[in-house]
């Protein structure tokens, strides 16, 4: 939508949203020295005073965030029926970051910096100007060179079924604590897949933070949730097999649903709307990865930024063949979910882990590529791309 004979932008960078894709953005956009004179406005729905999720991701490389990070793995364990194995990273570590370390973090070197101010607010809509984007609030209207949207997309309203794929990372993790030393704090369950499968990808996902804490998560790749009894069930029997009949205490409880989809969604609205997070595809559709992908996402806006005053032309930088896999994969978790265990077990079976990690960063080459692709049985795959060229998702 276009509005006539708007004023001069009061900001130069609005930011829609105080999550993790906002909150990196205007992170990012402070510690850039080139930016200093900019100013940012960021718009925030609510107060992050809770920890309300947390955010886990492998790297080779320094990042933004190690300060805060509450623990990192050298191993990482993959599981399934008749394989198991636990990998030494070399290259990379597998990491963790409490939610509301992060927003304290961002939000005290935000609020020591005079060219970003915060306001608590609900943006009831984003339009762009002939000279920049404004934001409609309750508390008046915001006006920036560039408007940068975290809002999660409505994908509800979206949905076009009959041509895209829509599942979804669904989860409840319980933090426990144990009177004995039951946990390894040096080798994170990245998968592990006995769990029944009853036609889906089920598994559990373990982060132990010392011999006796540890972050245990029931996880499904999906199109729908479960009852919260039945993750809770899978939780308590888990526990109960792996602890030995041990006793346990629950210290925390966490839970969510990440949307993973095939669906476009486009990584700007306008001229001067620039989408981020989820709205605009960060999390990756057939893992639902998510925080890794935002900081190179807020560090390639922020270094054209700083370059030439604009974002890139190339928005995200996303390479149409990961899109390809990605969809392939989707198409078989929709069809036969209980397949992903095969085809993840035969991953890790026949791939160094570091190529695995650097093919679900998007990061390998067109040989490694085909090596990933060789690792696996090809027949699912062969019919999902059948299913790809008739214009229609498979259905089981």
């Amino acid at each position: 939508m276009q509005t006539s004979s708007p004023p001069a932008p009061e900001y130069d960078y609005l930011i829609v949203g105080g999550g993790a894709a906002g909150l990196s953005l205007a992170y990012h956009i402070s510690q850039e020295p080139r930016l200093a004179g900019k100013r940012v406005l960021l718009l925030e729905p609510e107060a992050k005073t809770q920890n309300d999720r947390t955010w886990s991701f492998w790297t080779d490389a320094p990042t933004l965030f190690d300060g805060i990070v509450a623990h990192e793995w050298t191993q990482i364990a993959f599981r399934s029926p008749g394989y198991a194995e636990v990998f030494p990273l070399r290259r990379h570590r597998y990491k963790m970051i409490r939610g509301l370390d992060f927003y304290q973090f961002v939000h005290t070197a935000l609020d020591s910096n005079p060219q970003v101010t915060r306001i608590q607010a609900v943006v009831t809509g984003l339009e762009n100007t002939l000279v920049g984007a404004v934001a409609r609030t309750a508390q008046g209207d915001f006006r920036g060179q560039y408007a940068f949207d975290s809002r999660p997309p409505d994908l509800a309203q979206l949905q076009q079924p009959s041509r895209y794929h829509y599942l979804l990372q669904h989860f409840v993790g319980w933090e426990v604590e144990t009177e004995d030393d039951v946990f390894n704090p040096e080798t994170q369950e990245f998968m592990d897949f006995r769990e029944e499968q009853y036609q889906e990808a089920r598994f559990m996902y373990v982060l132990p933070f010392s011999k006796r804490r540890a972050l245990v998560e029931y996880t499904l790749f999906s199109a729908t949730t479960l009852p919260q009894q039945e993750y809770e069930a899978e939780l308590r029997r888990y526990l109960t097999q792996q602890l030995g009949g041990r006793p346990y205490r629950i210290t925390a409880q966490e839970a969510g649903a990440i949307p993973m989809t095939n669906h476009p969604l486009p990584a700007h609205d306008g001229a001067h709307i620039i989408n981020l997070g989820t709205r605009a595809g960060r999390a990756k559709a057939s893992t639902g990865y998510a925080f890794k992908r935002i900081q190179a996402h807020s560090a390639r806006l922020t270094a054209a930024l700083a370059a030439t005053g604009r974002p890139p032309k190339n928005l995200t930088g996303d390479q149409w063949q990961f899109r390809l896999f990605d969809t392939l994969l989707l198409d078989i978790m929709q069809r036969q979910g209980e397949r992903t265990r095969d085809i993840f077990t035969q991953l890790f079976q026949r791939n160094p882990v570091e190529r695995i990690f650097d093919f679900l960063d998007e990061r390998t080459s067109w040989v490694e590529n085909v090596q990933v692709m060789n690792s696996v049985t090809p027949w699912p795959f062969l019919r999902s791309i059948a299913h790809l060229l008739r214009g229609r998702p498979g259905q089981r």
